[in-house]
C-alpha cells in the first residue's frame, strides 16, 4: 500500500480502511479472501461467536499467507475481548474465572483461531457498564496491558466507549489506548466530542456503520452533488469524509465491486467547504 493508505502508530503500519467481519457467519472465510483479493490488508474481528466467526477470518488469512499471496507482516489483524453479556453460549473462556483469566483465555483462543503468534490490535469490546469505568474494566485493561508488555499484542484499544470513559481510561492506563472504535452517527456530529479527545490523547478514532447508520445522509442531494463533482459515489464520498477528518474507516460490504470502490478513495480529497457541508447536513435542526 502507498503511504496515503496507511498510518504509522508506534511502529505499526495501520491501514486507514479496515474490513469488518461481523455478521458474516459461514461466509466469513470466503468474504475475507475476497477482501484480500480486492486489496484490503486490515481486518477487524472479535472473539465473540455471537456476531463474529473469528476462525473463518483466520482460515482465510492463513491460507493467503501459506500460498504466498500476502505476508503476515503486511496484515493488520484486530480482535476483541468481549464480556459475558455480549456473548452467547459459545464462550471463549471460563465464565466463572476472574476477569483477567478470561482475557488470557480469550486471547489464547484468538491466536489459535487466527493462526498467528501475535495480534496487531486487541480491543476491549465495550465497558462493563454503560457509565464510567467499573473495577472489572480495570482488571481487564491491566490483563490486556500485561499481554502488550509480553510483546504478543502490539496496540490496545476500546470499542463502544463514551466520552467520560475514554477520559478516565487515558488518565489511569499504563499502556494508553491507541484506538477508540464506535458506531459513528452523522446526526451525533460524527462523534466529534470523542474524536476531539482522541486527537488530544494521540488516539485514532475508528468509525463503523458509516453507511448503515447514516442512510439518509448517503441519499442526501448535497452528498450526491459532492460525489458527482469528484466522479465518485456517495458511499465513497462518506468514506473520504471519514478519512479527511482523521478517522480510520471500517466497511463490511459483502460485494466485491463495493470492496474495490471503498478502497478507491485515495485519489481525491474533499475541500474544507465540502467537509463542513457534510458535517452540517445531518445535524438536528
Amino acid at each position: 500500500m502507498g503511504d496515503a493508505r496507511t498510518i504509522d502508530i508506534d511502529g505499526v503500519t495501520v491501514p486507514r480502511l479496515l474490513y469488518g467481519t461481523a455478521w458474516k457467519e459461514d461466509a466469513t472465510e470466503r468474504l475475507v479472501t475476497l477482501a484480500l483479493e480486492q486489496g484490503f490488508r486490515g481486518f477487524d474481528t472479535a472473539n465473540q461467536r455471537k456476531h463474529y466467526y473469528e476462525a473463518g477470518t483466520g482460515a482465510a488469512l492463513a491460507k493467503a499467507v501459506q500460498a504466498g499471496r500476502v505476508r503476515r507482516e503486511d496484515l493488520f489483524i484486530q480482535t476483541k475481548f468481549t464480556f459475558r453479556r455480549g456473548q452467547d453460549h459459545r464462550l471463549p473462556y471460563d465464565e466463572n474465572a476472574p476477569a483477567a483469566t478470561q482475557v488470557a483465555q480469550s486471547f489464547e483462543k484468538s491466536l489459535e483461531h487466527l493462526q498467528t503468534d501475535y495480534i496487531d490490535s486487541l480491543v476491549l469490546h465495550g465497558p462493563w457498564t454503560g457509565e464510567r469505568l467499573h473495577p472489572t474494566d480495570w482488571q481487564v485493561w491491566r490483563a490486556m496491558e500485561a499481554i502488550h508488555k509480553q510483546g504478543r499484542v502490539r496496540l490496545l484499544g476500546v470499542s463502544n466507549f463514551k466520552l467520560e470513559q475514554v477520559r478516565l481510561l487515558c488518565a489511569r492506563a499504563e499502556v494508553k489506548p491507541r484506538f477508540v472504535q464506535n458506531r459513528c452517527y452523522a446526526a451525533r456530529a460524527w462523534d466529534r466530542d470523542i474524536r476531539d479527545v482522541c486527537a488530544q490523547e494521540g488516539i485514532r478514532y475508528q468509525g463503523f456503520s458509516l453507511l448503515t447508520a447514516n442512510r439518509a445522509l448517503v441519499d442526501h442531494a448535497m452528498v450526491k452533488k459532492i460525489a458527482a463533482g469528484h466522479g465518485k459515489t456517495p458511499a465513497q464520498t462518506v468514506f473520504r469524509f471519514a478519512l479527511d477528518v482523521g478517522m480510520i474507516a471500517l466497511t463490511g460490504t459483502k460485494d466485491a465491486a463495493h470492496m474495490a470502490q471503498d478502497l478507491d478513495v485515495f485519489d481525491f480529497t474533499l475541500t474544507p467547504a465540502e467537509i463542513a457541508a457534510i458535517e452540517k447536513a445531518a445535524m438536528p435542526r
